[in-house]
């Protein structure tokens, strides 16, 4: 390409140069070290030294293509979010009622804190970074804004209740999902095992779901 063609190419459509690619490519090994060891280790593994020796680079190099341990989190939380995405949103778009989505979604929370605890218990108790606090929180907000979406064509196809907030019921289907997942961390008898967590969540979604309907009295005033 010769100079005046490349000055005329939009920088977003521009191919990325060797050193682009080996930089992305690189910070990626780096994201990835983080983020097995939070997956294998918890949250409380990751230090740069730990990062530097899995994915053998320099601290420096961390800084440069990542950032601090701030950062790091960051980004492990971010891909940590991609994959429960990935989960959530094949439950939203799956064919069925509005209820049978919500409770999906409900199922493939579940589903993820149970395949992923690492990752889950990043996103629900995060370490106290600024940095990652807010990114999480950003993309909490986008995850609960498909959920009360969800909620609200409930509502306008005549399936729940005309008087909850979709907004509100979306948070707080939120936070009690993560209180009830957080009880298989809990430290000793506070801990809760497998079999009884699918119990209690079962419970919760039956429970929600008879409280969202639409009731025949409703119907008639």
């Amino acid at each position: 390409m010769s100079p005046a063609k490349h000055a005329d190419t939009p920088v977003a459509l521009r191919e990325p140069t060797r050193t682009q690619r080996r930089a992305a490519a690189n910070r990626q090994v780096i994201v990835d070290a983080a983020r097995e060891l939070v997956a294998t280790h918890g949250g409380d593994a990751l230090t740069l030294e730990a990062v530097a020796e899995k994915a053998d680079v320099a601290i420096q190099t961390i800084y440069n293509r990542v950032g601090g341990r701030s950062a790091l989190l960051t980004a492990v939380a971010e891909q940590a979010m991609e994959e429960n995405r990935g989960y959530m949103d094949a439950a939203y778009s799956a064919e069925g009622t509005a209820e049978e989505r919500l409770l999906r979604a409900a199922t493939a929370y579940a589903q993820f804190a149970r395949e992923r605890p690492h990752e889950f218990r990043i996103l629900v108790e995060p370490a106290e970074e600024p940095e990652a606090v807010a990114r999480i929180a950003e993309l909490t907000r986008v995850q609960n804004g498909k959920l009360a979406d969800a909620i609200r064509d409930a509502i306008e196809t005549g399936v729940a209740r005309t008087d909850l907030d979709p907004a509100d019921l979306a948070a707080m289907f939120w936070a009690t999902l993560n209180g009830l997942l957080a009880l298989a961390w809990r430290p000793g008898a506070l801990r809760v095992d497998g079999e009884t967590l699918d119990r209690l969540i079962a419970t919760y979604t039956a429970t929600v779901a008879n409280g969202l309907r639409r009731r025949a009295a409703e119907d008639e005033s």
